[in-house]
């Protein structure tokens, strides 16, 4: 695979920039950045509205949740497509029917035509597209860098989502407040239009895989995840802290309203101030898991998200809201790396698409099973009384699963077992 000239200690193999010394990797991750930065201005712009359309705390987590909703329900399907079928043209259908959906989103609200339901559906449809693309761009890492590469863009993809969250949110907050959040959508219909591009010039190697039928293709992937000890581990893992660290992902639209009084942009603020805590430690994450372990790290990314909620749910100002969205950003994104990276290294390349599909569809159905439970309870008891259930929900199986579910050894199930790598 050909690569970078000039490559320095940053980008030497094994280093977190590492990566970027292959020409594919590079464009579809520069792409990815602009599309998640439109994501991420569109999902601002649809928890505003429906703050605006509705006082339910329920149907704003759930529009919150409308990205994790449908991996929850669609995950293993798609994780089966990734398997079958060209990966890169998966992608292409994918990110052509989120544009579409985008533009239709913008023009209905543009005519004033858009109602709490209706808005929930529409952002559920771009969903069920991220929910189709996730499996199959995630399986064709492997094929855009070197194999010891492999972590470090993981980690990177970390950070491109990442760092669309320290911009888009604040940005996103602007614009809807200086105009409306068709505006939003229209912006983030337009940015799906780089990463198609470069899908369309992209000539990875053919894949043609032996046709099995969905339901079968499915089974295989469920049969290798339960036969495999450390990848239930993982899944275990994802699915305790998807469904606590929801609490605050979900409510996060109505503490912007309702505690601190805040508008638009303050709720973007509050994402972007996630997305800079992300940042601080998505490049170190790989090294620290090398350093102290896997256990280490996810267990004190999960103390960070307590410590973060049990601070979110305390204060009273955007000044100090703030200190308490970096500690879950930083706690965030240490977390769910660890846990992809675990299960990306503990899967056949056969059968990667569906397993990685079902970790997605168990983690991210987690958070949106927790943004159901977390926003009834809010409507139930109040905001704070929601966010502590949560912060204990994740302290007490924290300190269970140390002792009977603890993330996979260095060594544990891993399908590539040559030394020294990460």
């Amino acid at each position: 695979m050909s690569t970078a000239p000039g490559a320095n200690r940053w980008t030497a193999p094994g280093q977190p920039l590492a990566p970027f010394r292959h020409p594919a990797f590079r464009a579809i991750w520069t792409a990815n950045l602009f599309s998640n930065i439109g994501a991420m201005i569109q999902s601002v712009g649809a928890a505003w509205l429906m703050t605006e359309l509705t006082q339910s705390h329920l149907l704003i987590a759930l529009v919150s949740a409308s990205a994790t909703i449908p991996i929850m329900l669609l995950g293993l399907f798609a994780g089966a497509i990734a398997d079958n079928y060209d990966r890169r043209l998966v992608m292409l259908a994918a990110q052509t029917g989120m544009l579409l959906i985008s533009a239709l989103l913008a023009v209905l609200t543009y005519l004033d035509a858009i109602g709490p339901l209706a808005l929930l559906a529409l952002t559920l449809a771009v969903g069920a597209g991220t929910a189709l693309n996730a499996p199959a761009w995630q399986a064709s890492v492997r094929i855009q860098v070197d194999p010891e590469d492999v972590p470090q863009a993981i980690s990177l993809g970390a950070l491109s989502f990442n760092l669309a969250r320290s911009v888009g949110p604040a940005l996103g907050g602007v614009l809807i407040s200086i105009w409306n959040p068709e505006l939003a959508f229209a912006l983030n219909a337009v940015s799906y239009l780089g990463m198609i591009v470069v899908l369309l010039r992209w000539k990875p190697p053919r894949f043609s895989p032996p046709r099995t039928p969905m339901l079968a293709a499915i089974g295989q992937g469920i049969g290798y995840a339960r036969r495999a000890p450390a990848i239930r581990k993982v899944l275990l893992r994802g699915l305790v802290f998807g469904f606590g660290a929801a609490g605050y992902q979900a409510l996060l639209p109505s503490i912007a309203r309702d505690r601190l009084h805040g508008n638009e942009i303050d709720y973007g603020l509050m994402l972007a101030a996630f997305g800079i805590g992300s940042i601080g430690v998505v490049l170190w994450v790989s090294s620290w898991r090398r350093r102290f372990g896997a256990e280490t790290v996810v267990s004190v990314a999960t103390a960070a998200f307590v410590v973060a909620q049990l601070g979110i749910a305390a204060a009273e100002t955007l000044a100090t809201a703030l200190p308490a969205t970096v500690i879950a950003g930083a706690g965030w994104v240490a977390a769910m790396t660890s846990l992809n990276v675990a299960m990306q290294l503990r899967s056949p390349e056969a059968i990667l698409g569906r397993c990685l599909s079902l970790y997605q569809a168990v983690t991210f159905g987690g958070m949106a099973l927790g943004a159901w439970a977390w926003g009834w309870l809010a409507d139930q008891w109040g905001l704070s009384f929601a966010l502590h259930a949560a912060a204990g929900w994740l302290a007490l199986t924290l300190v269970l699963l140390r002792r009977f579910a603890p993330m996979p050894r260095r060594d544990e199930g891993r399908i590539d077992q040559a030394p020294g790598k990460p």
